[in-house]
């Protein structure tokens, strides 16, 4: 494996009335997304609002590297669900603190993406934003163990 780090530099920022960390009740968060105008000009969305959904690359800025997990552990602390990896989980205190999320793409207007369910906080980084393509979803069946749909439940209410 190359040990040649990649550096990466965010390209936008959330702002929402977010400043929460909490797990669920994320489905009808509406969220900007606000490009690095010194970088970018309005033409690097041109064509974006022909998606209904996009993939937001975002990192958990606020978990200190103190806190990462790079072992297993319970699903958001509780003993009633199994011991899992971090790497088989969706938590915030991963190796790289990366979250990726897909949202409604509700506009765009010039360098501001405005979105509904993006589960990402206030100030949050966003890395890089794809247009989503029904094609890249799953083919065949998907397969989850059950505790992952109980964590599931309230996360997009």
């Amino acid at each position: 494996m190359s040990s040649e780090a990649i550096a990466l530099r965010p390209i936008a920022v959330v702002h929402c009335h977010r400043t929460d960390t909490s797990d669920d009740d994320w489905g009808s968060v509406e969220s900007t997304i606000e490009l690095d105008a010194e970088r970018f000009a309005p033409e690097v969305l041109l064509g974006l609002d022909a998606f209904s959904h996009i993939e937001v690359v975002y990192a958990f800025h606020l978990v200190r590297e103190d806190r990462i997990h790079l072992g297993a552990r319970h699903p958001r602390g509780r003993s009633d669900w199994p011991l899992t990896g971090i790497l088989a989980q969706r938590a915030k205190a991963r190796p790289n603190r990366l979250g990726v999320s897909r949202c409604a793409l509700l506009g765009v207007e010039g360098l501001v993406l405005r979105v509904r369910g993006l589960d990402a906080i206030e100030g949050s980084p966003v890395l890089d934003i794809k247009p989503y393509f029904e094609e890249f979803g799953p083919r065949g069946e998907v397969r989850q163990p059950a505790w992952s749909h109980e964590i599931m439940k309230d996360y997009y209410r």
